[in-house]
This record gives structure tokens, sequence and C-alpha cells, in this order.
């Protein structure tokens, strides 16, 4: 029997792909991938590492979806956005551990302050930016302001203290400022 997998809905995709169906898979796949991977792409700086991320993620999804919950609409998309997140830690972790060191974090300090800084900036340079940012301040950056999580679930998710996230969050926040404000003076200069 042949249903318009396109237009199937998110509880009826969920069975299906229970069921091992590859349509069913494939549709997921389809409606999602691009989402979480701009989602990777604030993490994982690397394209090419970004989509492997992104794959890992959809595999973890096939292999555990029997194990998934349906909630109402968005509760799929909201899953997957956290499998693909955690494979963004689990990756970055490989590399080297998140959290900045001291010596890394010290020369980030601003003291100015421009309020207007980001009026000369759209959303893709401000995204540039953030991706200059170090893993671990970019990781705490992401964390914080996509995912919206707090500085406790933060800590216990990445297993460094409060502080530490906090420090790194106001650093991270620093190091943009500075980058902000080195990218309006060549717009002045120019």
């Amino acid at each position: 029997m042949k249903i318009a997998l396109n237009s199937i809905d998110e509880a009826a995709l969920v069975n299906r792909c229970k069921e091992n169906d590859p349509a069913a898979q494939k549709i997921l796949y389809d409606r999602y991938v691009e989402i979480l991977m701009i989602l990777s792409l604030r993490y994982v700086v690397n394209h090419e590492d970004a989509k492997e991320v992104v794959m890992d993620g959809f595999l973890n999804c096939f292999k555990h979806i029997n194990g998934f919950t349906y909630l109402g609409e968005g509760s799929l998309k909201a899953w997957l956005k956290k499998i693909v997140v955690n494979q963004c830690l689990m990756h970055l972790r490989k590399r080297k551990p998140i959290v900045a060191s001291g010596k890394e974090a010290e020369h980030f300090d601003v003291a100015d302050n421009n309020e207007n800084a980001l009026d000369y900036l759209n959303a893709k340079e401000i995204m540039k930016l953030v991706h200059t940012l170090p893993d671990g301040y970019r990781t705490i950056f992401n964390l914080y302001f996509f995912e919206g999580m707090n500085h406790k679930e933060i800590s216990e998710l990445l297993a460094i203290s409060e502080g530490t996230s906090k420090s790194q969050l106001h650093r991270a926040r620093n190091f943009l400022k500075e980058k902000i404000l080195q990218t309006n003076q060549h717009i002045y200069e120019t």
C-alpha cells in the first residue's frame, strides 16, 4: 500500500520508522537534515565534520527510535536536536577538552562595551564570528543561547562546575564583543 509519505504527519512517520520502513526513514532524514546541519555547524565549524556528526545523529535516531515516545507535534524534532547536540559534544570531546584553559582565555577580556556593535552585522556575519570562538566558548555559548540551557544544566552535561560555565560564557561574550568591535572599526575605516 503506497501512501503519500511526504505528507505523512510526525506521529505516523515515527511509527513507520519504528517498523524500519526505509521510505519513512528517508522522509525523516529529508525533513530534518537541513535544520540539524545548521545546528551541527553552530558547534562543529568544519563542514565535513558537521556532516559526519549529523549522519551519526541519524544513525543513533534509527537505532534508538523504538525507545522514543512521541509526545505531540515537535517532539520528534526536539529529540533529533538533542541527539545531534550530544553528537557534537562527543565530537568536540574527542578532539580536546571542551572548556578553554585559563591561558587560552586570558587575552579575550574587553572593557569597551559598544551597545550598537551588532547594528552593522547581519545574522550570517554574526554566525561567522561565533565560529571564531574557541571550542569551549562556542559550545557553552550555543548551549546557553541557542539551546536555552541554564548554567546548572550545562555544568551537568559537560561535567564542569556552574562557575566554569558562567566564566566561559562571560569570556565568549567578551571575545565576540572584541571581534564585533574590530569588524565595526574595519567598516568605519572603509
